[in-house]
């Protein structure tokens, strides 16, 4: 009995790093095909941030989240999503701020971060009313992120237009983006099913709660995109596409991600949710105030996020 529980757990840690593996390299060939066509469009680098790269690294949350809500493990969707938005905002954003100062477009403080803040509130306000979205919460968040979707690409028609006489950068070809994009939407799907079966079998047999396996473990794994999309981004002082990648993923895991799951079925609320989700507005506006000092996130400013992050671990662990 002991033996066959070992080998059982073996096999779900190997699916769970499997569909890591699946997620992250799925997301990969998916943003390069993504970005190479945006590419070829002529969309700024913000825009590219904010849509087609934020899309792209945010598949795998929604790949866990709408796995876990079809089987039934409503309260790992919920802790994903935020799990994931509050990895984006202190570790994405604060580990970027390391190699570079990460400047902020002042339309972006006006308009995408608040904007992201209404998604909390209306998110938190939600699940108090009554303790779950329902199928008509879900669907009224998706046509919220069909509004915002319409307006980004309004947006990324305009500046196509002032870039019309520009030439286009050197992208991939049309067939190895359409495979990039096909073959790592496959791999993102396959990927959440691995690691929602895996987390759920190891969170049941080591007595962690779905919540926090939520939160720590399959959160981290799934923003491991966002982390290493925006690295490389700011790296290369493409420092827009890191702060829209960020944004704008944490804007697509609430609307787009908890939209659907709720829309196929009913998404549960604990009281742990409405916590971590006050957390999220808190952390929020903190970054939102240090990226209005001088439009940038600074490297002091980082290090205070990280810990802020670091304390956060802490807290939910022993709770």
């Amino acid at each position: 009995m002991v033996a066959e529980l070992i080998t059982n757990i073996w096999i779900a840690m190997i699916a769970l790093v499997a569909g890591f593996v699946f997620l992250i390299k799925g997301a990969d060939f998916f943003v390069d095909g993504a970005s190479s066509v945006a590419g070829k469009l002529k969309v700024p680098s913000m825009i590219i941030g904010l849509t087609i790269v934020a899309m792209g690294t945010s598949l795998p949350e929604c790949a866990v989240s709408v796995t876990a809500s079809m089987s039934g493990n409503n309260a790992l969707a919920v802790s994903n999503a935020v799990g994931s938005n509050i990895f984006n905002l202190m570790v994405v954003c604060g580990m970027c701020a390391l190699f570079t100062p990460l400047a902020v477009q002042m339309g972006t403080l006006k308009k995408e971060f608040p904007f992201s803040v209404i998604c909390a509130g209306l998110l938190i306000g939600l699940g108090f009313a009554g303790m779950s979205l329902g199928h008509l919460d879900g669907v009224a968040m998706l046509v919220l992120f069909a509004v915002y979707l319409v307006r980004m690409i309004i947006s990324a028609t305009k500046a196509r237009k002032a870039a019309a006489d520009e030439e286009a950068p050197d992208t991939l070809p049309v067939w190895k983006c359409v495979l990039f994009i096909v073959g790592g939407a496959v791999a993102i799907k396959y990927g959440g099913d691995f690691v929602v079966d895996g987390a759920s079998f190891i969170a049941a047999k080591v007595g962690m709660s779905q919540n926090l396996i939520g939160l720590t473990i399959v959160a981290l794994g799934t923003s491991l995109p966002e982390l290493v999309t925006s690295i490389v981004a700011a790296k290369k002082n493409e420092v827009d596409m890191a702060i829209g990648n960020v944004v704008g993923s944490n804007i697509f895991n609430i609307l787009l991600v908890l939209g659907v799951a709720a829309a196929i079925s009913p998404v549960a609320f604990v009281m742990e949710n409405l916590i971590d989700i006050a957390i999220l507005i808190v952390m929020s506006i903190v970054v939102w105030v240090f990226a209005y000092t001088n439009q940038q996130i600074r490297r002091r400013e980082g290090v205070v996020m990280l810990l802020m992050y670091v304390a956060y671990l802490v807290y939910i662990c022993i709770r």
